[in-house]
């Protein structure tokens, strides 16, 4: 399973954002076709400021999780820790009774995520065991890469890459974002160029294959007779 667990930064002088974060993640999830099946328990609040997540290590699971990772990291207001691997079956219906080694392992990731003074506040732990602790340490560098990308888009290039996103699906879709910005088509391409869009278009896919053979590494090692070979469990 591929656990979220999300904690809010600087919550004494911002206020109390869970709950807007939880509306926003639910109509994320409702709009996303394929999100509902892939979400095996719905997000929320668990303890103070912090909301978690179980997600499905499958294709929809993987992707979903990079989308929900990178709107979180681009508002900034949140550490980020996933965690990988085996849980306690049968799941209970909220995450807050639920238990298993990949939610000690997010426990542990939020607090790794909390502790950098990155742009991209987002760890990724699995057991210590290798070839399992490299594969989340890649997923890792890569998903803080693609944050640390976005962290420094200009308001501009997210201007079009919004409202390109807006007119997915429709011909011509960065003809249309320029008719609604404004600007000519060339200037549309040049932001997105200078957004790095496509590359980060281009990566979230490997992103989520990290994340799924990361939990796919970590199962294994937590479905053997002696466990993994560490003391977190």
């Amino acid at each position: 399973m591929i656990v979220l667990t999300v904690d809010q930064k600087s919550s004494t002088t911002r206020g109390d954002l869970v709950p807007a974060l939880l509306e926003r993640l639910r109509a994320r999830i409702s709009a996303d076709r394929g999100a509902d099946a892939a979400l095996v328990l719905p997000f929320e609040r668990t303890v103070g400021d912090e909301v978690q997540g179980v997600l499905a290590a499958d294709d929809d699971g993987a992707r979903v999780a990079v989308g929900l990772i990178a709107d979180l990291l681009r508002d900034g207001g949140w550490s980020v820790g996933v965690g990988v691997g085996g849980v306690d079956e049968p799941l209970p219906t909220s995450s807050r009774a639920a238990a298993g080694p990949a939610f000690v392992r997010a426990r542990a990731a939020v607090e790794d995520a909390k502790g950098r003074g990155s742009s991209a506040p987002i760890a990724v732990v699995g057991p210590q065991d290798e070839p399992a602790a490299t594969i989340a340490r890649d997923a890792q560098a890569l998903l803080r890469l693609l944050g640390a990308v976005a962290a420094r888009r200009s308001d501009a290039g997210w201007e079009a890459v919004d409202t390109l996103a807006e007119h997915e699906g429709v011909d011509a879709p960065q003809r249309a974002t320029a008719a609604r910005l404004g600007v000519s088509e060339q200037a549309v391409s040049q932001r997105l160029r200078t957004a790095l869009w496509a590359e980060e278009l281009a990566s979230r896919p490997l992103a989520g294959r990290l994340l799924r053979a990361a939990d796919a590494a970590a199962t294994a090692v937590d479905d053997r007779p002696d466990g993994p070979h560490d003391d977190e469990e």
